[in-house]
């Protein structure tokens, strides 16, 4: 699917991922998140992890290419609201985004987003809910979880904490928390251990973290 995006008006084709670009996506989120959030990152091991899970959308694992070149890629999980302790209703989320720093702020990010969101529409899926920046976010329809009594599992509601409906009034009625999949509760030594199948690169200093620290929809685009 080609697409021109952003200021500049490049080209991009949008297609779904396939098993042989798996190592190329991997490279491609390191190096989109590498000392971005904090030394090193862990996104590209979550990546690797999400395709493993039944949480995995493969429908939705797209990657963006230019002159053949994996440019940017974005993938998503099935994640729920929990209304009642037997009662949950599926939503999905997405996350980790990751655009090459050469093609980052060009418009790749939203292609992605955009392309996405209309495939999960013809799904029927419910929602999205996700954790990220609300000026960049908005555009695309989002609105605090708030305004749908959506909270995270410890009861908190912020303004990074975001739904969009999938369809007018799919979450109507429906609050509760919010629960992502396990995956994003990733092992600090089977990241570094994954690490160490890739080039050395230098961290930067600081404190090392590992996971999304705004949660699954962290994006480097």
């Amino acid at each position: 699917m080609p697409q021109k995006e952003g200021a500049i008006g490049i080209e991009i084709r949008l297609r779904r991922e396939f098993k042989e670009d798996f190592r190329k996506v991997e490279t491609l989120t390191r190096e989109a998140f590498w000392n971005v959030y904090h030394p090193g990152c862990s996104e590209h091991f979550l990546v690797h992890e999400i395709r493993l899970t039944e949480a995995f959308i493969p429908e939705l694992d797209i990657v963006a290419e230019r002159d053949k070149q994996l440019v940017g890629h974005i993938i998503y999980t099935r994640s729920k609201v929990i209304t009642t302790p037997h009662c949950s209703f599926e939503t999905i989320t997405f996350g980790p985004i990751s655009v090459l720093p050469a093609y980052q702020r060009q418009g790749i990010g939203s292609a992605l987003i955009r392309h996405t969101l209309s495939i999960a529409k013809q799904m029927r899926f419910r929602a999205i809910i996700i954790f990220g920046d609300p000026s960049y976010y908005r555009r695309f329809g989002f609105r605090s979880a708030s305004d749908f009594g959506i909270t995270t599992a410890d009861g908190q509601s912020f303004d990074a904490f975001m739904v969009l409906e999938l369809y007018e009034g799919s979450m109507k009625g429906i609050s509760g928390i919010f629960q992502h999949d396990p995956v994003f509760n990733v092992d600090p030594e089977k990241v570094a251990a994954f690490d160490n199948t890739f080039p050395v690169k230098e961290k930067r200093p600081g404190e090392t973290l590992v996971g999304l620290p705004g949660g699954p929809s962290q994006s480097a685009r």
